[in-house]
This record gives structure tokens, sequence and C-alpha cells, in this order.
């Protein structure tokens, strides 16, 4: 059985004459921690939302789990195993913290019943209760709606919803660029765990401390093409840096498997 949870042949996105994205060849390893860097525009969230089904590829091919897939939306690719968290967060800002962790997938009770079936409330509470503790997420009052809680402890919410089913690859899209330094911890804190637990992540970022602190593996786009694949010990900063800036042109690149 393969060891490649993830892999992007071709993979391309072109919104009319723009070439967002251009020929991403990818491959991320079971258990493997990936980050994805590069100056703003650089293709990084593109290559994402073509990964997840938020929007169609104009070319290429995803195999995920050993098999092709094309997803029609992001609903399709929860059902398939990858939970991600985008900068726009995708929360119910009229619901709370449970609601939110359990959206789409709701406990029901009494399903003997027939099509008759009652939202178990009870279990969605303290399964919400168990996976902040398991998170780290500190949520003074689960019962509050979203709209009533700061910008950090949303994001943590979505975060903590990520990563409260098991999952077969997590996608995290700038986690901490609104947080402060404690609630960064505990997204940190959160990062490792998975990592404890043996799941792939993917992991935009534009912070390079926190990216050598949490990765194997640093993917660096520009202008659409993925232009070094570097194995976190075998590279530092500068080097990151002259990448992304094109001090480096990535010519020597041959894919990131």
């Amino acid at each position: 059985m393969s060891d490649i949870i993830l892999e992007t042949r071709d993979l391309t996105k072109h919104y009319g004459g723009v070439h967002a994205l251009e020929g991403a060849d990818f491959i991320l390893k079971q258990g493997e921690h990936v980050a994805i860097m590069g100056d703003n525009g650089a293709g990084k969230s593109t290559f994402v939302r073509q990964i997840t089904g938020v929007e169609q590829r104009t070319r290429g091919e995803v195999i995920f789990d050993g098999k092709p897939v094309n997803f029609a939306g992001p609903l399709d690719a929860r059902e398939a195993g990858i939970e991600a968290v985008f900068q726009t967060l995708a929360l119910a800002d009229h619901l709370d913290v449970p609601d939110n962790l359990f959206l789409g997938r709701e406990k029901t009770k009494f399903n003997w019943l027939g099509p008759f079936r009652f939202l178990d409330y009870k279990a969605m509470r303290q399964d919400t209760i168990d996976a902040l503790q398991k998170t780290g997420v500190k949520i003074p009052n689960i019962n509050n709606t979203i709209e009533r809680m700061s910008g950090g402890q949303r994001q943590c919410v979505a975060i903590a919803r990520t990563a409260s089913f098991r999952s077969k690859l997590t996608i995290m899209d700038e986690p901490t660029a609104a947080l402060g330094v404690q609630e960064t911890a505990q997204v940190e804190n959160i990062v490792r765990t998975l990592k404890e637990q043996g799941e792939p992540l993917i992991l935009i970022s534009h912070n390079m401390r926190q990216v050598f602190d949490l990765v194997d593996r640093i993917i660096v786009f520009r202008r659409g093409r993925i232009v070094a694949n570097l194995n976190k010990e075998e590279t530092d900063g500068q080097d990151v840096v002259a990448y992304i800036t094109g001090a480096k042109t990535g010519a020597e690149y041959e894919g990131a498997a």
C-alpha cells in the first residue's frame, strides 16, 4: 500500500488570461507536515482551493488516498476526509459552538423512528467540551453564538472543528494570521497534536518561525508555480526567502516528491 495520501499532477488554474496556478506537481505522504510559502498572489491559496473543490481546476489531476478525485465542492472533500480551515473560517455566526462543530454532521437520537430523528444536543455538547479540552482551545461559554466572540476565539473554534474529527488530511490556510501570542500558541499545539496522531497536514503560512517549528518540508510558490521543495533540516530562512523573492530561480526544481 502506498504511503502517499495526496498527489497532484499538472494542477492548473486559469482565470481568463490570468494563470494563477500552472503545472503544480505535489506529493504529501502519510503523517507528513508540509508548509506552503510564497508571496501574496503566488498561487498558494489557489492550489488549496483546487484540492478541496472550492474551485474547479482548469486541468490536471488530484489523487487522494490512492484514488483520482474531482470534488464538486468542499462538502465532498470533507466527506472524503479532508478538513480545511480557510481565512474566511466558514462559521455560522448565529449558531453556538456545538452547532458549528457539528454543522453538516449533526448527531441524532431515536434513529429507529425511521425518518423521524431528533438532534442529540447533549451528546454534541459533551463531544464539544471533549474536543476543546483535547485541542487546548479555551472558550469561556460554548453556548455563546459565534457573532459574540472575538476574532481569535472564532479562529480557534474553526480549528477545533477541524481537529475534532479524525480526518485523513488537514489543511490550514494562515490559521494564526489574526491571532495574538496566546491563541497562536494554542493553534500550534493543535498542529503538534495532529503530528503526534500521525495525521498529515498542509500549512499555508507567512510565519517563518512557525514553519520551521512545525513542518517537515517546505514548498515555495512563485508566480503560480512551485519553484522549490525543501527539507526543513537542509535549508534555512534565507534560502526560503531567496526562492520567494526570485533571487533563486528554482530552475533546479524537479518536482515535489
